[in-house]
């Protein structure tokens, strides 16, 4: 007789990740990196030793956060991070500084581009009067 695993799809599947350094890409885009030390039937987690690492391009730059608590409902995408592989990784760790006016200046680029799509669009008859209003 074999025996087949079972898979949760539940909160209870988060056991195994218990005490391993997780990384969790939360709703608003955030990624949060820490070492999962509890959590609940709702899947709300609470990581310990957490940062925040925002990439621009081939670049990262880290905020600690400390104890994060992230409720559940809010997580997009958790897994762990394998520490040799991580160590491997073609990227560059920068200062915070410096990565945030990367990321100001990308988020300006994407801006103007926007506004050009939208201008070039609006010239060929379509309404694009609610793209600054509209979450969807």
């Amino acid at each position: 007789m074999s025996f087949t695993p079972q898979f949760f799809t539940t909160a209870e599947s988060l056991v195994d990740s218990l005490d391993k350094k997780l990384l969790v890409v939360l709703r608003d885009g955030r990624k949060i990196i820490g070492v999962l030390r509890s959590y609940d039937q709702f899947a709300n987690l609470v990581l310990q030793d957490s940062l925040e690492r925002i990439y621009v391009g081939d670049a990262y730059g880290d905020i600690e956060r400390g104890v994060f608590i992230i409720r559940g409902e809010n997580v997009v995408l958790l897994g762990e991070i394998d520490g040799e592989v991580e160590d491997e990784l073609p990227l560059r760790q920068l200062p915070i500084q410096d990565i945030m006016e990367m990321q100001r200046e990308e988020a300006e680029a994407k801006a103007h581009k926007d506004k050009l799509r939208l201008h070039l669009l609006h010239k060929q008859g379509f309404s694009v009067d609610f793209a600054d209003h509209d979450l969807y």
